[in-house]
């Protein structure tokens, strides 16, 4: 790997968190809480997870220069990733597969703004 692929990488690696934390602040003063920072699970990694008083949610976050690219880096498949490590979680959740969850998109544009679209991604 070359030196320029690896500082591409480290500082996206750098705007994800940023973009992350910018969304579970956005979350918090919302009401919710956080209970996992990037998750991982034998599908793949949930951004976050947090605690609202209707039960959990599953959010991708994912940050563009502007929220329509950032949506459009949202695949199925990657959907399909998030269901499998969201089950997975809830495996040791008291109420188990019958905890009420919700899978929202968190898009953060190039200012740093915000946009959640809640149950983004629905189970067909």
């Amino acid at each position: 790997m070359t030196s320029a692929r690896r500082h591409r990488g480290s500082r996206a690696n750098l705007a994800g968190e940023a973009a992350e934390e910018i969304v579970a602040r956005h979350y918090e003063n919302r009401g919710y809480t956080v209970a996992e920072r990037r998750w991982r699970g034998q599908g793949g990694e949930i951004d976050l997870i947090l605690r609202g008083p209707e039960g959990l949610v599953f959010v991708e976050v994912k940050h563009s220069a502007t929220s329509a690219t950032a949506a459009l880096r949202i695949t199925p498949r990657q959907a399909e990733r998030i269901y499998a490590s969201a089950g997975q979680y809830l495996e040791n959740a008291p109420q188990g597969q019958l905890t009420p969850v919700r899978f929202d998109a968190a898009l953060v544009n190039g200012t740093g703004a915000v946009e959640i679209i809640e149950n983004a991604f629905g189970m067909d």
